[in-house]
């Protein structure tokens, strides 16, 4: 089995948890023995990862380089059956989506024949994806208006990568790469599968960009098989995207086990402070004002507490000036994002991880703080509450009750002990070999008919 990745980020330059899954499903399947090709549309310099060594063109001397590199190549250390491919985001970088849309065109028509146009819902279907107008990425939102022109710069350069390529299976991560997989899949006439962390109405609620969940619905639609990260997802594909129940499947995350949780209390810091933590992206999604307000109300009981908040987004600022006119700033610190160890070492600092969020499809966030022995507290409205079951769960606009939970965890010792002790034996059951191992089922069924 060979399959032809397209992916949006990868460690250590990551925004998010999308690149964690891709990490550690491209391990497991390596592990497996599938071949993978991933597809990542930006340059990338030398990485600290420990199992993939990238080379960009700038490690290339000028005469070596010929007009047929396209890409930048990846060379894997352990990943015995991975290879990647960094499209170079400056390929032509004053273009417009129409000159992509003409050479996706082009090349499919060289490519592909009439029947395997049909077979992903026909050349129509792309060509209205890469004749919308950029200007509709210009209204208030997540991402900027030269967003558009890189998801189909990126969708132009992987059809050119794909035909260089032999593999079974396309495998499209999230909305910015589905374009890119309905285009390969209309070339190869190989059936596409998507995976889906996140849908639009997670990131944004009832006010969705009405091009992205157009993206993400034409997606699903060309798709032979979805993927969905938890049962809630699932539900949403069904409900909002009018996807048939059959066309599927639940495949929840993993994590990778550390070796560094005994470390736990060899922390450089000593502090009579009790800490927790709010690691993840500082967006509506995630529910950072909840947190704070939860904050305020422990401190009025607790005085011995201060809140981290770890991380980036666009209520970054806003939570600050928040967290001032509540008259808490003082024990509130923002880190801004963390990169490798010093997530790590947020971790081992910390005594209660919580994560408040207002719609999570899965939340791997919380998997990483029971890796090191930090007890959880999470919104039942997110995915990994289906499956974490020795962890405190609220809804995540009840303040008062997140409220009470954060301070019976570091009121009472014999909680946070329970918690970690159970937690962390629950965690180790969630592995990424096993989400491997049902994407490998879930290809296998769509090559073989089944």
């Amino acid at each position: 089995m060979k399959v032809f990745m397209l992916g949006w980020e990868f460690p250590p330059f990551i925004s998010g948890g999308l690149g964690t899954a891709c990490h550690g499903l491209t391990r497991a399947m390596s592990d497996l023995g599938v071949e993978v090709v991933f597809v990542l549309p930006k340059p990338f310099q030398q990485t600290a990862n420990d199992h993939v060594r990238m080379l960009t063109p700038l490690q290339v001397k000028p005469q070596t380089v010929t007009s047929t590199q396209i890409a930048t190549s990846f060379v894997q250390k352990e990943l015995k059956h991975v290879t990647f491919h960094a499209i170079n985001s400056a390929l032509q970088p004053y273009a417009t989506p129409q000159v992509y849309q003409q050479q996706i065109e082009q090349l499919i028509h060289q490519k592909a024949t009439q029947e395997q146009f049909k077979a992903i819902n026909g050349m129509e279907e792309i060509r209205h994806w890469l004749s919308q107008e950029p200007s509709v990425m210009g209204q208030p939102g997540h991402y900027s208006g030269d967003m558009y022109t890189e998801v189909h710069r990126y969708a132009a350069s992987a059809v050119r990568l794909a035909m260089q390529e032999q593999f079974d299976v396309i495998h499209a991560h999230d909305w910015m790469t589905y374009p890119a997989g309905v285009a390969v899949a209309a070339i190869s006439g190989k059936p596409l599968v998507i995976h889906v962390h996140s849908t639009e109405y997670d990131r944004s609620g009832e006010h969705v960009n009405p091009m992205i969940y157009d993206i993400e619905r034409r997606g699903m639609n060309a798709a032979r098989k979805i993927i969905a990260v938890s049962h809630m997802t699932r539900n949403i594909i069904l409900a909002r995207y009018g996807i048939t129940g059959d066309k599927v499947e639940v495949v929840y995350n993993g994590v990778e086990r550390n070796g560094d949780a005994a470390q736990y209390n060899k922390i450089g810091i000593r502090s009579d402070e009790k800490i927790v933590l709010f690691l993840g992206r500082i967006t509506m999604q995630k529910g950072p004002e909840y947190f704070l307000m939860s904050a305020r109300k422990v401190l009025e009981v607790m005085d011995n507490v201060k809140f981290v908040m770890a991380g980036s987004g666009d209520m970054m600022h806003r939570m600050i000036e928040m967290a001032t006119q509540m008259g808490i700033g003082g024990k509130v610190l923002f880190t801004g994002f963390l990169h490798g160890k010093d997530v790590q070492k947020v971790f081992q600092m910390a005594d209660l991880y919580v994560m408040p969020s207002v719609s999570e499809p899965f939340g791997i966030a919380p998997l990483e703080a029971l890796n090191y022995d930090v007890p959880v507290l999470i919104s039942k409205q997110s995915g990994v509450a289906e499956v974490l079951h020795h962890v405190l769960k609220v809804d995540f606009w009840d303040i008062n009750e997140m409220a009470n939970k954060i301070l019976a965890v570091l009121k009472y010792p014999p909680l946070q002990l329970t918690l970690r002790e159970h937690g962390n034996f629950e965690v180790r059951k969630l592995r990424w070999s096993d989400a491997a191992k049902k994407c490998l089922k879930v290809y296998q069924e769509m090559t073989q008919g089944g």
